[in-house]
């Protein structure tokens, strides 16, 4: 089996730690004083690129729920563990409508979790509109 690498710097091991083990729902594989690793069969990767306006580079990291149960799951743990977040009901984002919950990493880095509704014809929700599907910040909408 292949797996997706994601490597990301972080300025506070210990609240990154906390962070992805709360999003993640486990532990580490690895944990030392200056890296841990965590190794995912669940989620396994979604993973896209976009030109629609967004500067080059990442944008943005996710996880696909199967269904709204295991993102209301992904949702409690962030919000049980004091982690703020801003929930989207039937966005219109990236062809599909989708709920969602966004958060952000100790670094600033967004994360969005969620559940495709169905597919839509578009990029958004206005067909018009050529921008990328944007990042809320934490307590605000989006899209």
């Amino acid at each position: 089996m292949s797996r997706m690498h994601i490597h990301i710097a972080v300025a506070d091991l210990g609240q990154s730690i906390r962070f992805y083990s709360t999003l993640f729902g486990t532990a580490p594989v690895v944990s030392k004083p200056d890296y841990a690793k965590w190794e995912l069969a669940d989620p396994a990767v979604n993973f896209a690129i976009s030109s629609r306006g967004s500067a080059p580079g990442l944008d943005h990291l996710g996880i696909q729920t199967e269904d709204e149960t295991e993102l209301a799951a992904i949702r409690g743990r962030l919000e049980q563990a004091g982690i703020d977040g801003s929930r989207q009901d039937a966005a219109a984002c990236c062809y599909a409508r989708s709920d969602k919950y966004w958060t952000r990493d100790p670094q600033g880095i967004a994360w969005e979790s969620f559940h495709t509704l169905e597919s839509i014809p578009t990029f958004n929700s206005d067909a018009k509109d050529s921008s990328s599907c944007c990042v809320p910040v934490t307590g605000s909408t989006c899209c």
